[in-house]
């Protein structure tokens, strides 16, 4: 397998980095193999980068039983929704990008919440006006219907190579037995200012009972149980996805939804009737490699390659590397990019969405050419016109909906070779912040425009029944040359998602640098007229002054939400990283640690 990345670091751009990791040391170069082995075996051994260590525990000994990688992830997502609670669950939904290294198959397992097939494009209008973010999140009209138990399923039937049953004990056990509220769990409950905002503490409901006992938030460091997401869990280990979309605990979802003092239109038949959908990888191009991605209703398919692409053709092929020019390059590059997302992408099934135009070469070839003054607010293109398709700009009018930050991410690489790249979310902290059965619900449908005109013409991310909102999540994979694998990343963090990712992209893929190293750069955000400028990380505050005398409008950023899990393959082995924003590892397993046949493998 060869590796067409420098393994060295720029040296420009090394002064301002902290060359800390907490990723597992890379292992030692690979045994030679025969030309015929070495065509299909995986030298590399395994990695799980998630945001708790114990959901990445779950994961690798999954792996050590043989497990795929989509095993490992559905062990470590029900871990997650235990652990970190405010970020993703059984409650909510997501998308699951999965390479399978023997076939050369990408499939994204799109598990996106859909509307009650009776919300119409008013949902979020109320006596005629629109309403206003916070009533329209904690209230039962935000609720769509989640799909992460199918997403499960569906991904396990095609490529699980461990027990469905045995996937769910990890989770099972913490939950019944226990597990230690950690400082970011225990902080985020303690802020008054969230709790202001959210419905968690009122009194007697089983949020406020478990989450606040006696009126006070759990403590960090405080032993936490949830034997009803135990029980739950354990009843979709027995019995499948119809444990969760229908019968008592279904009856129960829809009564929380319905029952709300703002009610949602759910039915049973909206849980019953909820299937996944199997899309193809969205993929780009950037120099030698391929970037694929999740397709609409994801984000992540066009933005990725789009950044990419038009970064590419700004920077052209210079000797050596200058970080400011190359700075001001990628900016320039995420606002033309977030101004086609906002203006094109909805749920495909629903709306026309030029996916494929919008990274078309000979597209942004021109749409390169359309840079505006750094003041200005970026304007959507027309791949419609430049592809003489037929002009398409006036089809949709521009939406730039707010996304919630309540998500997560994972990267999984198993001892195969074979990948995941899965966001998952609730969509903002807590989701609508009702508990049913030891889980959140999910208030994802504040991810579609609440507003559904703009300018009196529909936008593409309109509610409709059915209809899956718009999402800025970007599973991603990156392969090299000659197909193989080079890296995996994403990211939670709402709308800035795509910078998040984006970010790792430029800095291990043209930076050369490490996964941690692309990681600890500052996150930088450019959507609209303003660029956000994380000023509190390394270098963040010189980047920020540098993209001022640029003429951009810089707005200084503090406590950034990303929760960037990234693994690349270099020459010696799985270089990962995990964002010290949160509290995420990335570990590796060696193919010694692999358990042998006969041993007990129970997790």
């Amino acid at each position: 397998m060869r590796i067409s990345r420098k393994s060295w670091i720029i040296s420009g751009l090394a002064t301002v980095l902290c060359a800390c990791s907490q990723s597992a040391p890379v292992p030692d170069p690979a045994p030679e193999l025969s030309p015929e082995a070495e065509s299909k075996a995986w030298p590399y051994g395994a990695m799980v980068a998630a945001a708790d260590a114990r959901a990445v525990q779950a994961g690798l000994d999954v792996i050590a039983q043989g497990g795929h990688a989509v095993d490992a992830a559905i062990a470590v997502h029900t871990v997650l929704g235990l652990v970190e609670p405010q970020s993703s669950g059984i409650g909510g939904g997501g998308f699951m990008v999965v390479y399978d290294r023997e076939h050369d198959q990408l499939t994204v397992y799109d598990g996106r919440e859909t509307a009650p097939a009776a919300a119409t494009s008013e949902l979020f209008i109320k006596d005629g006006a629109v309403m206003d973010f916070l009533p329209a999140w904690q209230s039962g009209r935000s609720v769509g219907v989640p799909g992460a138990v199918a997403l499960y399923k569906a991904a396990h039937d095609d490529f699980g190579q461990v027990d469905w049953a045995r996937l769910f004990a990890p989770a099972i056990e913490l939950a019944n037995d226990g597990f230690e509220v950690s400082p970011r769990l225990g902080s985020v409950l303690a802020s008054d200012q969230l709790r202001g905002a959210l419905r968690l503490d009122d009194p007697g409901t089983a949020s406020a009972e478990y989450f606040y006992p006696g009126g006070e938030p759990v403590a960090i460091g405080s032993t936490l149980r949830n034997p009803a997401y135990g029980e739950t869990l354990s009843e979709i280990a027995a019995l499948g996805p119809p444990a969760f979309y229908t019968g008592p605990r279904a009856q129960r979802i829809v009564n929380a939804v319905t029952e709300d003092a703002e009610p949602g239109a759910m039915t049973l038949e909206d849980l019953q009737d909820y299937t996944v959908e199997l899309r193809p990888a969205l993929c780009g191009e950037y120099r030698e490699y391929r970037i694929c991605s999740a397709p609409p209703p994801s984000s992540g398919g066009i933005t990725q390659s789009a950044i990419m692409g038009l970064y590419e053709r700004m920077k052209g092929m210079p000797a050596g590397l200058n970080p400011m020019r190359d700075l001001t390059y990628w900016v320039e590059a995420q606002r033309l990019a977030y101004a086609d997302r906002d203006h094109y992408v909805g749920d495909p099934d629903f709306v026309p969405v030029p996916a494929a135009d919008l990274i078309n070469p000979d597209y942004l070839d021109v749409r390169v050419t359309e840079v505006g003054a750094p003041d200005a607010m970026p304007q959507p293109g027309d791949p419609g016109a430049v592809l003489q398709r037929g002009p398409m700009i006036d089809m949709w009018g521009r939406d730039t909906t707010e996304e919630g930050a309540g998500t997560t991410h994972i990267s999984i690489v198993d001892m195969d070779g074979n990948v995941v790249s899965m966001t998952a979310t609730v969509e903002s902290a807590f989701g609508n912040s009702v508990m049913v059965d030891g889980f959140l619900l999910n208030n994802q449908l504040t991810d579609f425009a609440r507003d559904p005109l703009k300018n009196g013409v529909p936008v593409a991310n309109a509610p409709a029944g059915g209809k899956r909102p718009r999402s800025s999540m970007s599973p991603t994979i990156v392969f090299d040359e000659d197909g193989e694998l080079a890296m995996v990343t994403g990211s939670p963090g709402g709308n800035s998602i795509v910078a998040y990712v984006s970010k790792t992209l430029v800095g291990v893929l043209d930076w050369h640098l490490t996964a941690q190293q692309a990681i600890d750069l500052p996150n930088v955000i450019a959507r609209g007229e303003t660029v956000g400028v994380e000023t509190s990380a390394t270098a963040g505050e010189e980047w920020a002054a540098h993209l001022r005398n640029e003429g951009f409008e810089v707005v200084d950023r503090s406590g950034e939400n990303s929760g960037l899990h990234v693994i690349v393959v270099t020459p010696n082995g799985l270089d990962g990283g995990a964002d010290k924003r949160r509290e995420g590892v990335a570990w590796a397993l060696s193919p010694e640690e692999m358990e042998l046949p006969g041993e007990d493998s129970a997790p």
